[in-house]
């Protein structure tokens, strides 16, 4: 048996010297197996070794490779003599038609953003037959895809939505922006806070929002003491005040805000300070700005009423070309803001969460000034509807504005009045959540600064805190000061303020309740749907 298999191996070998092992043998010239032709080169890939591996090369079935079709993943044609052969871009990118291995060429990952695969735009289908108008699933298809349900401890940014911002309660104070562990929430063009990528539902945005889970007259008293007889922030001291200074005609009242900050930066204790800047492209509208000159201090003195969204604003890497060449956690910054922005920053400050690329200028904040405020005012609606729309004066030719006494009080650029009227006259450009808020005098701050109580050219200035005394003492010496003029004032308008947002508040006032309100019971109190993402929100 041996030698037989060596005559057979024999007579194989002389077929033009090529050997194809277990090549079954055919009658009928018809059905003959067709031998691949070889020329020395490389497969290109591993399944082109599989048709002529195993003693076995098919012909063309439903379930096989042949001339013209390829199930193995090669991409075949037929060539002159009706063969089968692999056709340039099957395989291997990196193999040319001869086997020969070429450079690899890697696409570098893109960073900070989702990595654009087709060139194509990122909100846009691709794949999309013509004439085929798809439109995207609500997040309600979750509901019907499975029967899980939302676990009532978790709360999103949907629910938020729709309790606050749909509702139009919302008072453009940006914690919810701050609050974000994962950076998820953004400001529209409608200086509106909007879910910018997926929400995890870690619930933190609804439990700072003051109009949503954050107790806010809780806050006042977390953070002037359990002690205290009010609950809250109680004055140290009161002053009306006002910088003997030149550049104070610009300012609003007696500058005492721009000099506490410019005092502040003269002596180190802070680098800068978010304030109040106004657009370069809309006139009277209020953006965030950090200044850390006093040249920049002055330029920017004055009050703008609208919101900020300040504390949206506190991610230190858009401010990094002004600030100096400090660690994050060596940087002291102060911040002017609303009462309710005091609260949020007051609360954030509380817990040593993660708050993504807020954090850092989270922790900055060492001093507070709040602004003595009894509403805000939609941009829109103020400047363009109320004054230029329906009142005939143009933005563009107001040098200053003020509320006093009850009215809306307007100048020219020559510092003539060019609009006195009851402020009540403009309530429909109110923030309508600023009804719901108690807090005339910024319980939370440091500082309080305002006009009511103080006769013109002068400031109201409450010190709420030590931390509030220390930023006095910095300013003193530019100051022409005495005992706050008309205490009674203040605390008449503290008074109506808090009676218009008993009106207003559809929950319970309670200053020793827990902090955070539950969406459920927030639910109950304003009638707002519970899981509104599975009603397709």
């Amino acid at each position: 048996m041996g030698i037989e298999g060596e005559d057979e191996q024999s007579e194989s070998s002389n077929r033009d010297d090529r050997v194809f092992p277990a090549v079954p043998e055919s009658e009928d010239e018809d059905d003959a197996v067709i031998v691949p032709e070889t020329s020395g080169a490389a497969p290109r890939s591993r399944e082109g070794l599989d048709h002529a591996r195993d003693g076995a090369i098919e012909t063309a079935t439903d379930e096989g490779c042949g001339p013209d079709t390829c199930t193995c993943g090669e991409k075949t044609a037929p060539d002159a003599d009706g063969r089968s052969v692999a056709t340039d871009g099957a395989g291997v990118s990196n193999v040319d038609e001869t086997g020969s291995l070429g450079d690899l060429e890697f696409t570098e990952p893109a960073e900070d953003v989702s990595q654009n695969v087709d060139d194509g735009e990122p909100d846009v289908r691709v794949g999309v037959p013509e004439g085929v108008d798809l439109d995207t699933p609500t997040y309600s298809i979750r509901s019907e895809m499975n029967d899980i349900e939302t676990p009532d401890e978790k709360t999103w940014f949907m629910e938020l939505d729709e309790a606050v911002i749909d509702e139009g309660r919302c008072i453009q104070c940006g914690t919810c922006v701050a609050a974000c562990p994962s950076d998820s929430i953004g400001v529209g063009d409608d200086d509106l806070p909007e879910l910018v990528k997926m929400c995890t539902g870690c619930s933190l945005c609804w439990d700072f929002c003051p109009r949503g889970g954050l107790r806010y007259e809780r806050q006042w008293k977390i953070t002037g003491g359990e002690d205290n007889v009010k609950g809250a922030g109680d004055p140290i001291t009161e002053f009306s005040a006002k910088v003997e200074d030149d550049w104070t005609d610009a300012a609003q009242d007696g500058g005492v805000v721009t000099g506490m900050l410019a005092s502040l930066l003269e002596a180190g204790e802070i680098d800068g300070a978010l304030i109040a800047t106004e657009s370069e492209d809309e006139p009277w509208k209020a953006e965030s700005f950090l200044a850390t000159t006093e040249e920049e201090l002055i330029e920017n003195a004055g009050t703008v009423y609208n919101q900020t969204l300040a504390l949206g604003n506190l991610d230190l890497k858009q401010w990094e070309h002004k600030l100096p060449d400090k660690s994050w956690d060596e940087l002291s910054l102060a911040l002017v803001g609303t009462p309710c922005e005091i609260e949020g920053i007051r609360a954030l400050q509380d817990f040593e969460w993660d708050y993504q690329s807020h954090d850092q200028g989270i922790g900055a904040v060492e001093y507070t000034i709040a602004l003595m405020c009894t509403k805000n005012f939609n941009y829109y609606s103020l400047m363009g509807e109320q004054l230029e729309d329906q009142r005939g004066i143009s933005p563009d030719e107001i040098g200053k504005m003020d509320v006093l006494h009850g009215k809306l009080m307007v100048y020219d650029h020559d510092d003539e009045m060019i609009l006195e009227e009851d402020i009540e006259n403009f309530h429909d450009a109110a923030l309508k959540g600023c009804d719901e808020c108690a807090d005339f005098t910024g319980f939370c701050a440091d500082v309080t600064v305002g006009s009511v109580g103080s006769s013109d050219e002068y400031s109201s200035v409450i010190l709420r805190t030590e931390q509030g005394v220390k930023a006095w003492e910095h300013t003193e010496p530019k100051l022409d000061y005495h005992d706050l003029e008309d205490k009674s004032a203040v605390g008449k308008l503290q008074g109506w303020d808090k009676k218009k947002a008993f009106e207003s508040l559809e929950r319970p006032f309670d200053p020793d309740a827990p902090r955070f309100i539950d969406y459920t019971d927030h639910a109950e109190n304003y009638g707002t749907a519970m899981n509104p993402h599975d009603e397709g929100h």
